[in-house]
């Protein structure tokens, strides 16, 4: 029997380094040079460039893994766009959100017409159910791509204005790209944004744990649990975890 080969294979360090460090990368407002200096410090030499490649290389991986992990997604999605600049051109981040919060799917065009609306619809559908009722903004966007979508022609659409802070599931999902912005002082590439924010939403969220509504004790358990899912999907056991 032919023995399947570890995609850890051919890296100089080992898979609980790099694992932890793809994760310090997407859980925390952290920079590449930061983690290479959290890694120095726990005796691990070794440069930005190389963790920016194993974000590259297994953050999609585990991003798979987070979303797969949360379950089956809400009835509702909640619609909402953020305006990004790459490099001084404005950008259109569409983002969809089920009634819990859970991003379902995000992307990055450069308009806000109906085309870009069909466009976001069709990739929210190709990995998630249809839904029961959308909830967005007042954009007519919304509504001229929503009627040239066949799954989408008996689904409830409501409209909210967003001073109302009807939407507010949508629209506090952006705070998350915001402060990460900030952090890196503004996203460049888009090909390489679309790639980021679509690892970055489901690793976050798998972590980010509503410690607000939790008492201590429940919410290490949690985390303890989400941690050795991480471990699992790694292929390491959690006694050999690099912390």
């Amino acid at each position: 029997m032919k023995k399947i080969k570890s995609p850890y294979h051919g890296f100089r360090f080992p898979a609980a380094v790099i694992c932890c460090a793809v994760r310090w990368y997407h859980r925390f407002n952290l920079s590449l040079r930061d983690i290479e200096e959290l890694l120095l410090e726990r005796g691990v030499s070794v440069t930005y460039e190389s963790v920016r490649n194993w974000c590259d290389r297994f953050g999609a991986q585990f991003a798979q893994r987070a979303k797969a992990e949360r379950g089956a997604p809400g009835s509702t999605w909640h619609l909402d766009e953020l305006m990004l600049k790459l490099r001084g051109t404005p950008y259109v981040l569409w983002r969809a959100v089920d009634e819990h919060g859970t991003e379902l799917d995000i992307l990055l065009q450069r308009r806000r017409d109906k085309a870009a609306a069909k466009r976001f619809f069709m990739k929210v559908l190709r990995s998630h159910p249809i839904p029961r009722k959308i909830v967005t903004d007042q954009l007519r966007s919304y509504s001229a791509a929503k009627a040239v979508v066949p799954e989408l022609s008996g689904v409830k659409h409501v409209f909210v204005k967003a001073s109302a802070r009807v939407n507010n599931r949508a629209e506090n999902s952006h705070q998350p790209t915001r402060r990460r912005e900030r952090q890196m002082q503004g996203f460049r590439d888009p090909r390489r944004t679309q790639e980021f924010l679509s690892r970055f939403g489901p690793i976050r969220q798998h972590f980010a744990l509503p410690r607000h509504r939790m008492e201590a004790g429940h919410h290490r358990e949690q985390l303890k649990a989400r941690l050795s899912s991480w471990h699992d999907w790694a292929g390491l056991q959690s006694s050999h975890a690099f912390q």
